[in-house]
């Protein structure tokens, strides 16, 4: 009987351990192991060169660059994510009828492909020419046309790119803090009101957010995450027939054409892709840490 059991688990488990192995595990560690390779246009090199692709990538102003891009783009997209994203919660949770509608609705963006939603973006609400909605808006009230993903003093790129990841993106967080608030007992909103506390921000500040601290604490993470992570979106807002921009490259658009561009130096590309893997640890353990992801209340 225990061999069936076995057997039955293997039967249904084995498939998909063994996709994971092959898709995820083996190109993750053929890939550390290129970054110590000098790997030209081949992806079985014979030169070692230990660190020195490493060495190279940290001297490189473009990496470096890209690393302050994803800082940027952190320091726009997690705030606003987290705000837009709670008070469409809070929104939700409030309504009395058609909840579920309306949660469908704002959570539907998140099925919508990045690439789609960038062309959109880039062809329909934010085209450079007086055509596009963004710049007829503009027209109603006597503004000039703007080159939105072409103009960067002032950078209004980062317009484009904010509003479009926010859009893709706030309806799945949206969920999870729907998810946090029903999980508050509501006696706790009853002896706030009893105790005189107006509805509002004295109950949100005092009530809301404390008690929403660890789905608060999985958001940040995901969003910095996420952000890490950025390539579609910048890869099919900014480039064109020419190629990308020396503007707004973040780490993954600079590792793509580092690895696949024309030098396709892929040991390069790869000890850059360890050294954002190690950075995005790092930064996960640390927040995890300075957050108190885990903590319980006897911990202090």
């Amino acid at each position: 009987m225990r061999g069936r059991r076995t057997l039955w688990f293997w039967a249904f488990v084995g498939p998909f351990a063994l996709g994971l192995a092959l898709f995820t595990y083996v190109p993750l560690l053929w890939s550390v192991g290129l970054s110590f390779f000098d790997a030209h246009n081949t992806v079985t090199p014979t030169h070692f060169v230990g660190l020195d692709n490493y060495t190279a990538m940290l001297r490189d102003d473009a990496f470096v660059d890209s690393l302050k891009t994803f800082l940027v783009f952190t320091a726009f997209i997690v705030p606003a994510t987290y705000v837009f994203s709670l008070s469409l919660a809070l929104m939700v949770n409030r309504l009395e009828h058609a909840r579920a509608f309306f949660r469908s609705v704002f959570f539907l963006p998140a099925a919508c492909s990045y690439v789609v939603a960038a062309l959109v973006w880039k062809m329909s609400i934010f085209n450079g020419v007086r055509f596009g909605l963004a710049n007829t808006v503009l027209g109603w009230f006597g503004g000039d046309p703007v080159a939105w993903l072409s103009t960067t003093d002032p950078p209004w790129y980062w317009l484009v790119i904010v509003t479009v990841r926010l859009w893709l993106q706030a309806g799945f967080y949206m969920i999870l803090f729907l998810a946090g608030l029903q999980r508050i007992d509501p006696v706790l909103y009853e002896a706030a009101a009893v105790d005189g506390a107006r509805p509002g921000w004295t109950v949100l500040r005092h009530i809301t957010l404390p008690q929403l601290r660890a789905t608060s604490v999985a958001v940040v993470l995901l969003l910095v995450i996420n952000a890490f992570q950025a390539f579609d979106e910048f890869y099919n807002l900014l480039s064109d027939a020419r190629g990308y921009p020396p503007y707004a490259r973040p780490p993954l658009v600079y590792l793509y054409y580092t690895a696949l561009g024309q030098g396709q130096n892929l040991g390069l590309g790869s000890a850059g892709a360890v050294i954002l893997a190690l950075i995005i640890a790092v930064v996960t353990v640390g927040q995890a840490r300075w957050l108190g992801l885990g903590r319980t209340d006897a911990d202090g």
